[in-house]
């Protein structure tokens, strides 16, 4: 088993991180922690007064090392928050009401096919298929006597047939998936050409090229893997707060998403996907 501990680490809050709608893989237990499967990794982080104490079995990388850029340790979240606190009085409530909210590097294959999986889709039933894909194709991982499934790899899961992926209950989203994965297996998406693209526009518009792959799925691939936060999704509940607070429009539908987007542009100051996730937590968490 690895251990990593740290102390006095600002904005980190379990509840925040792992329940802001960002990552699907991380589950709570009853002593309050939470026991998440990443990359290569089953991962247990537990808040202890001013300890966060990291455990787990991790096969490749060195466990600090994976830790530290998973949860974005190296980034002064505190910077973000007095930055976005002066825009306004709303910005400076959803701040505090979120505050230990950090954004994940996530894996980029896995967080791919896990937001076209989002698509019209809810958090617990979109866990549940990710939990059966990864039963299915992963390798098996043990920590703390319990068997857990590593997210498979883009080879295993070409493997998958469209009524292999249909059958784990993906819907219309299972051509979608093996159209996407048959892409990246045959070098007609470069993942590692998308990564060195310094342009969050220029990366949108290549991640639009994937089947299933629409304009709020790639902003979430941008903000929750490749750690570009410019990038904006906007889901019913961005929608419906930005409008709430900002726009005033009577039907929130009709709220142009181009329109949302300009304004996050202009009202942000570059730090729009910061913005969005303590927007977002707090609306749903208020409201939901």
């Amino acid at each position: 088993m690895e251990k990593y501990v740290i102390e006095n680490q600002e904005s980190f809050n379990l509840k925040h991180i792992f329940e802001c709608g960002q990552c699907f893989r991380w589950n709570k237990e009853d002593d309050g922690s939470y026991i998440g499967v990443i990359k290569n990794a089953v991962i247990k982080v537990k808040k202890e007064n001013n300890k966060i104490i990291f455990t787990g079995n991790c096969k490749t990388k060195d466990f600090k090392s994976l830790i530290r850029y998973y949860f974005d340790l190296d980034t002064n979240y505190s910077e973000y928050k007095e930055k976005l606190s002066k825009i306004d009085e709303y910005m400076k409530q959803s701040i505090e009401f979120g505050e230990g909210i950090r954004i994940l590097k996530q894996d980029l294959w896995e967080t791919i096919i896990s937001f076209i999986i989002s698509a019209n889709n809810n958090i617990p039933r979109i866990k549940k298929i990710i939990e059966r894909i990864s039963e299915k194709y992963g390798d098996k991982i043990e920590f703390e006597e319990k068997e857990y499934f590593l997210f498979p790899t883009i080879e295993q899961l070409s493997k998958a047939s469209v009524e292999d992926l249909r059958a784990l209950g993906l819907g219309f989203r299972d051509k979608r998936i093996y159209n996407t994965t048959q892409m990246i297996l045959n070098k007609e998406f470069d993942l590692e050409k998308l990564k060195k693209l310094d342009n969050t526009y220029l990366m949108k518009e290549e991640l639009l090229k994937l089947d299933g792959v629409g304009p709020k799925v790639a902003d979430c691939i941008l903000l929750f893997s490749l750690k570009r936060i410019d990038a904006f999704p906007i889901d019913v509940w961005v929608r419906r707060v930005m409008n709430d607070l900002y726009i005033h429009n009577e039907d929130e539908t009709k709220v142009n998403k181009k329109e949302l987007e300009k304004l996050a542009e202009n009202k942000f100051l570059g730090l729009s996907g910061i913005a969005q996730q303590y927007l977002f937590y707090w609306k749903r968490e208020l409201e939901g």
